[in-house]
């Protein structure tokens, strides 16, 4: 049973194109959505303004300010609807060659917080770091809504988990991550087992919105600070709702206090 002061929150997929117009289309009808179904909260897949597979000089073509039209256009949403956005987007970078992948965090008044990805995808046969230029080493990037505070990674970043442990120590209470988890053998399993394991860990709740296939795992989903899914999506275009109540964190935190209770903190490591 939650309380009177749980949130809604939703995660949303879909699969991003070249074309950050009907990019925008979706995210109006997911918005719309999810606004409809009492999110207070909405959240997106990473590269949610533009993504293209493979990867080309495109992506610097196409890369805006954060102050720029996709930003702007998801503060108008957030406003329309009464409701924070989270969403990754093509950021320019000093590098003309190359974009920071960041993620901002919106509500009807502006941008709340902007992370720039710091662990680029070089695996998996993979070279991100070709086209997308890390971010530097920050304090955390946390916003605050309905009485938790929220964190922000993006995608492979979920496979280190002092990135977690950051946030934590930051006073998040839940973690958000935007994503396009490539495909792959096991990758399905990676992906759900990583997003327990972040929760559990650190007894937070977990908002991941990925890709669907053929390129991303799909599989979205929001996770309780016990590893339970509260909801999720499968394959398809759509959103899944839960409610975040901060009593179920407190409650959780006070009968594990495993955070209070580490031996170990987390120094930052340049590249």
């Amino acid at each position: 049973m939650t309380s009177s002061a749980a949130l809604g929150v939703a995660v949303a997929q879909f699969a991003p194109s070249a074309d950050t117009a009907a990019n925008l289309q979706t995210i109006a009808q997911l918005t719309s959505a999810a606004a409809g179904r009492g999110a207070g909260l909405v959240v997106f897949p990473e590269y949610s303004s533009y993504f293209i597979d493979p990867f080309d000089h495109s992506l610097a073509a196409h890369a805006e300010d954060v102050d720029g039209p996709f930003v702007r256009a998801l503060v108008d949403l957030a406003s329309q609807h009464g409701v924070h956005i989270v969403a990754g987007l093509l950021e320019r970078s000093a590098d003309e060659h190359r974009v920071h992948n960041t993620v901002v965090a919106v509500d009807g008044s502006g941008v709340l917080a902007r992370y720039r990805k710091l662990h680029l995808y070089d695996a998996f046969g993979q070279r991100e770091s070709d086209w997308v230029q890390a971010g530097d080493l920050a304090p955390a990037e946390t916003f605050e809504l309905a009485g938790i505070r929220f964190g922000l990674m993006t995608c492979y970043d979920l496979r280190f988990p002092e990135v977690g442990r950051i946030l934590v120590d930051a006073g998040a209470g839940a973690f958000v991550v935007p994503a396009e988890w490539v495909r792959g053998p096991l990758k399905e399993h990676h992906w759900r087992t990583l997003l327990h394991a972040r929760a559990i860990e650190n007894t937070v709740f977990v908002l991941a919105a990925d890709h669907p296939p053929p390129l991303g795992v799909g599989c979205s989903m929001i996770v309780d600070p016990q590893g339970v899914e509260l909801a999720a999506v499968g394959t398809a275009t759509d959103i899944a709702v839960a409610h975040l109540d901060p009593e179920t964190l407190e409650r959780v935190r006070r009968v594990n206090p495993s955070l209070r209770l580490r031996r170990f903190g987390v120094i930052p490591r340049e590249a």
